[in-house]
């Protein structure tokens, strides 16, 4: 796809989760309806923030374990999102450099913004499909190219699985790109829920949805746990993503937030 071609399918008039994220991230890659979408969801649930900086601190622990004491050598990151520091392969590569990573997302701004992503160390690779996670068999297409599906891949769904609003079809998704994994392979899964401040979350999902034309819905813990159906739990499980492996601070535990998340591992076959 050309650069003009991509710069004229940005609707910048249509605010987009992509954007709204980096908005709340402190980034710079959004538009007045982004930022405005973005602004009145805070003031509605000011925890939002804290949510997208905790992800984001999730993603990082996840990906160093992954690619550390997991031994994971590819990734396949849907719904990456516009680029930021610690994105999922400089995480990746600097455990270990031959990381191979395969970005998957549908945002005309974020395949403009698809070079920042494709940088890599000499042993690694990167690439970007333009694709929606409703569409399982044509990322699984592309990233063939790049990815060898003999061998265990993570595969990473940040925040991403609560734009399925119907749960049959969510599950049925991820279990579809699960299925084409080598066992040994991962499920790095988050998304929100409606556990510590439900009217919150319940506001936040309102304000979302009247917004724009990519809904989201809430999960409970138990709904999130289906997507994980199968496969073994690495500890401690499916909790608060601040509570997953948090790394020692000098002001105590991290508080729990509406977000939860873990990691699966794909058993071998018995």
């Amino acid at each position: 796809m050309t650069q003009d071609r991509t710069r004229l399918e940005i609707d910048t008039t249509v605010p987009h989760s992509a954007r709204i994220w980096d908005y709340w991230l402190g980034g710079k890659d959004h538009y007045e309806a982004d930022k405005r979408v973005g602004r009145q969801i805070a003031e509605a649930y000011p925890e939002i923030v804290e949510t997208a900086r905790a992800q984001r601190a999730f993603l990082c622990r996840g990906v160093r374990w992954l690619a550390g004491e997991a031994g994971i050598r590819q990734f396949l990151d849907v719904g990456t999102g516009l680029p930021t520091v610690d994105n999922t392969h400089e995480i990746a590569q600097r455990v270990a450099p031959d990381s191979r990573i395969v970005y998957v997302d549908h945002d005309p701004l974020v395949l403009a913004h698809a070079r920042a992503l494709l940088t890599s160390t000499g042993e690694g690779v990167t690439d970007y499909v333009d694709a929606d996670l409703r569409e399982p068999d044509a990322i699984l297409a592309a990233a063939t190219s790049t990815l060898d599906f003999d061998r265990p891949v993570a595969l990473l769904l940040l925040g991403i699985t609560a734009h399925i609003t119907d749960d049959d079809t969510a599950y049925a998704i991820t279990d579809h790109l699960l299925a084409a994994l080598a066992p040994g392979s991962y499920l790095m899964l988050c998304d929100g829920t409606e556990v510590f401040n439900p009217e919150g979350r319940r506001e936040l999902v309102r304000q979302w949805n009247s917004a724009g034309d990519n809904p989201r819905v809430n999960r409970s813990p138990e709904q999130l746990r289906r997507f994980f159906a199968g496969l073994e739990l690495v500890e401690p499980g499916l909790v608060p993503i601040t509570q997953w492996r948090p790394e020692a601070m000098p002001f105590g535990e991290p508080d729990v937030i509406d977000n939860f998340g873990a990691i699966g591992r794909k058993p071998d076959p018995a």
